[in-house]
């Protein structure tokens, strides 16, 4: 008879908190002890999905729940391996009997890994428990009750942290497993422009905006510069699980009760929502990781240009806004909406390059990369779900709406200082004598358009609406509104 302690495992993967945390009081109601895993997983470590500035992220909110842990006598173990063998390794010494995690909602390599561990779970004798993750839900076959559920879901009481002494394994035992563990190191590069990792850090967010920041949230949501202190900059917080999509979404309806502005705060709850109705749609159908949803699309021809996607990628397409747009992205990690829209659009559209190409870099910049949203979101900006309203951004009206001054522009393409801000948006208009007056020469300081945006937009377009009336799009169309849509909803809205 197996003599070994039995435990349970609490598995931590995007849901890096203890607060509203199904997992957690699962695992602490049960009689059994407890372990909180993380895993750092070498598939996902060379996944070109991913870049250090995730992993810091990440490193960032364990030590940061290490602690909140303290007090408990207890930590996260935090280990650089693949799951099955960490399991392996544990049962060693004790006997696993249960394992909590949330639903992730994840890319393909997740997906197949939690299909071969529930595999290793039944082979084992352990029960894997799932929780739902903030709201989508596993198993649907269209949305004809999911907004009704999700809002329930919202109004629902957040789950709380509430430990009995004995609830988890302490230091001494969790020492044991790390001396036979590869543990990974929980230090990080020092970046300081980037966004923290944590709770401590995601809760500091998260009161600066209700307390002042979101009165104009719905006024600068689209403005480059102002973006960054006006809309929330919860996103990483949210895609990372340092806080929980519920608490948010309570907290904003707590605060509208007594605000004088109340609309900034509607505006930001439809998107919580909006947020959550795109990972929802991921969940229910991943192949769009790698092909569009609308299988008419499919049709279309773009040939990768490596010159291209290197000058888009490198904030070097002599097209100043989405050269600063690429630069920030490069070196914070964040872009507002509406410019994320715009340097997909550019590039999918002006460049004419499949959003497959521009995917992986995107999703490396991106602090807050959310495959939920990531995969959905490129086909819509890129015009290939058919259900939407096809919309090619333009880079220049964008410039001269959101960024009249050049503030943001100046900030990302220094280059630039040095001429008139009348020119700032469009440098290539400059006449040689201009440049010699100012000291300044297009392809040398500044790159010259890699493509003339008249034209490429008219080319893309045609293309585009051309596809419109292919049967098998407008099948598709049918498809997808059936499968991802509200009831009665009509095509290109």
């Amino acid at each position: 008879m197996d003599s070994k302690p039995v435990i349970n495992i609490i598995w931590l993967k995007r849901n890096l908190r203890l607060q509203d945390n199904e997992p957690l009081p699962n695992a602490i109601s049960h009689p059994n002890r407890s372990l909180i895993l993380y895993a750092l997983e070498p598939f996902l470590l060379s996944d070109d999905h991913y870049s250090e500035r995730h992993w810091d992220f990440i490193k960032q909110s364990l030590s940061n729940l290490n602690s909140k842990l303290r007090p408990y006598n207890t930590k996260v173990l935090s280990v650089k391996s693949e799951l099955i063998q960490i399991c392996n390794q544990i049962q060693e010494y004790y006997r696993i009997e249960n394992i909590y995690s949330h639903q992730e909602t994840g890319i393909r390599v997740t997906y197949e890994r939690d299909k071969e561990f529930n595999r290793y779970c039944r082979n084992n004798s352990i029960v894997w428990t799932e929780s739902v993750n903030n709201g989508v839900f596993r198993g649907l076959k269209d949305r004809t009750s999911w907004r009704k559920d999700w809002e329930s879901y919202m109004r629902e009481p957040c789950f709380a942290f509430e430990p009995e002494e004995n609830s988890f394994l302490d230091h001494s035992e969790i020492s044991q497993l790390e001396s036979v563990l590869p543990t990974m190191s929980l230090k990080t590069s020092g970046n300081s422009l980037f966004q923290k990792g944590g709770t401590t850090m995601a809760y500091r967010y998260l009161r600066s905006f209700f307390e002042e920041r979101y009165q104009l949230y719905n006024t600068h949501i689209s403005k480059p510069e102002q973006s960054r202190i006006n809309c929330s900059r919860l996103s990483p917080y949210l895609s990372w699980g340092n806080l929980s999509v519920r608490e948010v979404w309570q907290k904003a309806k707590e605060t509208r009760r007594d605000s004088d502005h109340k609309r900034h705060l509607d505006a930001f709850t439809s998107r919580l929502r909006w947020q959550a109705h795109f990972i929802q749609k991921f969940e229910m159908e991943d192949t769009m990781e790698f092909e569009s949803i609308n299988k008419g699309y499919q049709k279309l021809k773009k040939n990768i240009s490596e010159a291209y996607i290197k000058a888009w990628e490198e904030g070097m397409t002599g097209i100043p806004l989405v050269d600063a747009c690429m630069r920030c992205l490069n070196t914070t990690g964040y872009l507002n909406f509406r410019m994320r829209a715009l340097v997909v659009s550019f590039a999918t559209h002006h460049l004419w390059q499949p959003w497959q190409a521009i995917s992986r870099h995107l999703s490396r910049m991106f602090l807050d990369f959310e495959p939920g949203i990531h995969f959905p979101q490129l086909q819509m900006q890129a015009g290939e779900t058919g259900i939407n309203q096809i919309r090619i951004y333009n880079p220049v009206k964008n410039s001269m709406e959101h960024d009249p001054n050049g503030q943001y522009i100046l900030k990302w393409v220094p280059e630039l200082r040095k001429i008139p801000v009348e020119f700032v948006h469009e440098p290539y208009l400059m006449t040689e004598l201009e440049q010699k007056f100012f000291n300044f020469h297009l392809g040398v300081d500044y790159p010259k358009p890699i493509v003339n945006i008249g034209n490429s937009r008219k080319t893309a377009s045609a293309s585009l609406w051309k596809l419109r009336s292919d049967e098998l799009v407008k099948a598709e169309n049918r498809r997808i509104l059936q499968k991802h849509t509200l009831p009665r909803r009509k095509v290109y809205d």
